[in-house]
């Protein structure tokens, strides 16, 4: 908001002296306004001339109602006689939302995320203010862009997890394969989770953006781990080692050991891209940390996935399926 000068002419003595409200208007333009009256040429350059009352005599709401305004004969009239002249408060710029007046309450949110905020401010407006007739309450802003987004998503996550599917499935023609490499998506999402909550940062787009993208490089991580398994075992089992648990656990492990360096150097080669962006401030850090927080967290419970949970996994699988079968023949 702000203050405005504001003259609320007398239309009864605006008839008595024969004024209209334009002429008084021009004059209030002109007297306190300024109104440009020519335009200096000096070469290439332009400058308008304006004239108006010297500050002195409109710097002050008392000096204001002497302004004098010519009437019928030739009489100057102070515009005190035909005005009040008063300084009112008001909204900085008028605005109107669906051909109505509007006016917005700004709101800064540091202590929760800001779905949770409004449903908690709807609740308390619902039940503690009643609205006149006329009068319709939005929440827009952040929220409103949210809303939008959070449909959106409804499309694009579960389309984005089908296409995942669809590329691993195309890749190890297994369904079996296919299942157990998309573990690695919630398991990776729990450690972005964890991280999330102990940095404090709440659920929004950027947040959604960087688990997106955690789910596409758990799942290639998935593919590698897989395919070194399945090298390893194929290459026992053409060596026709392959009849014992034993046997089977040594082929799992000399797969791990073969996929642990290149893990290792996936995860490091991320940890030192992102690591600087999660240590940066500055215009721009708040949305690129929550993109690269849920990444960060996310490939360290991949990796140690990886190593651990996915070869218990191919062997229980390869187990009952394959194996089992040749040690009972």
């Amino acid at each position: 908001g702000g203050y405005f000068l504001d003259f609320d002419l007398k239309r009864e003595e605006l008839a008595r002296y024969g004024l209209t409200i334009d002429m008084v208007n021009m004059v209030i333009m002109s007297a306190v306004g300024g109104e440009n009256i020519t335009t200096t040429v000096e070469g290439r350059e332009r400058y308008p001339v304006n004239v108006r009352y010297m500050r002195d005599w409109r710097s002050a709401v008392d000096r204001l109602n002497r302004t004098l305004v010519p009437a019928m004969g030739g009489a100057q009239i102070p515009i005190a006689q035909i005005a009040d002249v008063k300084m009112l408060s008001g909204p900085g710029m008028i605005r109107d939302e669906n051909g109505r007046l509007s006016g917005y309450v700004y709101v800064d949110i540091s202590a929760s995320d800001v779905g949770r905020y409004v449903d908690a401010a709807k609740k308390a407006i619902g039940e503690k203010v009643s609205l006149p007739p006329g009068y319709t309450l939005v929440w827009s802003g952040q929220y409103e862009n949210m809303q939008r987004v959070a449909q959106r998503l409804l499309i694009v996550v579960p389309i984005t997890i089908f296409i995942i599917f669809l590329l691993l499935y195309f890749n190890t023609r297994s369904v079996t394969k296919t299942m157990i490499v998309f573990l690695s998506l919630p398991f990776s999402a729990v450690g972005a989770i964890w991280l999330l909550y102990l940095l404090g940062y709440n659920l929004s787009i950027a947040v959604w953006v960087g688990l997106i993208a955690l789910m596409g490089v758990a799942a290639e991580m998935g593919v590698f781990v897989l395919l070194y398994l399945d090298l390893s075992y194929e290459e026992m089992r053409a060596k026709g080692l392959m009849k014992t648990r034993e046997q089977l656990r040594e082929a799992i492990v000399n797969g791990t050991v073969m996929r642990l360096r290149p893990m290792f150097m996936t995860v490091a080669v991320d940890f030192i891209g992102l690591i600087p962006v999660m240590l940066a401030a500055g215009t721009g850090a708040d949305l690129t940390k929550r993109i690269a927080a849920p990444l960060v967290a996310g490939m360290f419970t991949s990796f140690v996935m990886g190593l651990v949970v996915y070869p218990a996994i191919y062997s229980v699988w390869k187990w009952h399926t394959e194996v089992k079968k040749q040690e009972v023949l």
